[in-house]
């Protein structure tokens, strides 16, 4: 009976553990955020008004990414944008969301987001006019497209260039740090050229599901088991 009380009490911890970690998995492949905006805010070709939304990551390449934008429970596609990769020294246990400089009484628009422990982040790639627009008034290196484009599969083949604040057209990886830097002073002075100002971005707490409590079951009964073994009378034979 203890035996049989063991085995079953392994089996649910182990499948606890295997679930957790597949759900773990899953989530971290396509960074999914929750992200709550107390103000609208701007990203590629419109304007979200204040509220709840959800990010994720829908597809990643190697020289781009393609970030879906859902609204507060996920049953509708609100945008699909493309980003490149922006690198940072240091990553946070936090969602963190940058924004380009805008004049005020503007939208605050979405330069970035940094999933929690990720170096790297997704920059937003505006259409081109708007590019323009967002390099000269922040004086900020803005990666564009052109046109409005919003299928997936044609945003896996658009052209992308980094548009400088004096309006041109550069390669990506020329004005953009997508990679790690070979020295960590190059990186500050990378990153410190296009610090940006920012609105409170504030991520909704995850619920923990069933997950932890399928793993405390199954560590409770192994525990119950070896207790039970523990501070059971031997039995003795006796002799007459």
């Amino acid at each position: 009976m203890f035996n049989k009380t063991i085995r079953i009490g392994l089996a649910v911890f182990v499948l606890g553990f295997a679930v957790a970690s597949t759900a773990h998995s899953a989530q971290t492949r396509d960074n999914k955020t929750t992200l709550t905006f107390s103000q609208p805010v701007e990203i590629p070709g419109q304007v979200l008004p204040a509220g709840t939304y959800v990010f994720r990551l829908a597809d990643s390449l190697s020289d781009r990414h393609i970030v879906q934008v859902f609204d507060a429970d996920g049953s509708r596609v609100i945008a699909t944008i493309l980003a490149i990769a922006n690198y940072r020294l240091t990553a946070t246990d936090k969602t963190v969301i940058t924004f380009t400089e805008v004049p005020r009484g503007s939208p605050e628009t979405i330069r970035a987001w940094f999933y929690p422990g990720n170096n790297f982040g997704q920059e937003f790639v505006y259409p081109k006019r708007r590019a323009v627009e967002l390099a000269v008034a922040s004086r900020a290196v803005v990666p564009a497209v052109t046109g409005d484009v919003a299928a997936i599969e044609a945003l896996k083949t658009a052209p992308i260039v980094a548009v400088t604040p004096e309006a041109r057209e550069v390669p990506v990886e020329v004005a953009i740090q997508t990679t790690p830097p070979a020295t960590a002073s190059s990186s500050v002075q990378q990153t410190g050229s296009v610090q940006q100002t920012g609105l409170e971005a504030r991520q909704l707490p995850k619920t923990a599901g069933v997950l932890p409590l399928i793993v405390l079951l199954g560590f409770a009964s192994i525990t119950a088991a070896f207790g039970l073994m523990a501070f059971r009378k031997p039995a003795y034979n006796s002799v007459r």
